[in-house]
């Protein structure tokens, strides 16, 4: 079995770099910027999760540990995608305030007892 030479890439597909407005994705040797403007999906994701990507067909981008899948072409030209989610959005959890259970003036046994 031989390997691949030293410095060739064996992935389709491999995140090159990150920076706070996006990445550059390198999808089969053409580098892309994904911008998280664009795809929000990708903004509170963790380096480890926007590296797990696969490309499953060559048409056909999937990031499994955020469950996004995307076509090659909506990087080029965003505009013919509209943004669509089915998850529900995040919703913000409001403190609860403690319950006060009313005071006891009497026990059981003392109105018993009269």
């Amino acid at each position: 079995m031989k390997s691949v030479q030293r410095g060739q890439s064996i992935s389709a597909v491999e995140v090159a770099n990150v920076s706070p407005s996006g990445f550059w994705l390198l999808v089969e040797e053409r580098e892309r910027f994904v911008p998280f403007k664009d795809f929000p999906w990708f903004r509170d994701a963790t380096i480890a999760e926007l590296t797990n990507v696969l490309l499953p067909s060559p048409h056909h981008l999937y990031w499994p540990a955020l469950d996004v899948d995307l076509a090659v072409e909506s990087l080029d030209h965003p505009e013919r995608y509209p943004l669509v989610s089915r998850a529900w959005p995040k919703k913000r959890l409001q403190p609860t305030k403690a319950r006060r259970t009313p005071q006891r003036t009497r026990t059981r046994r003392a109105r018993l007892r009269g």
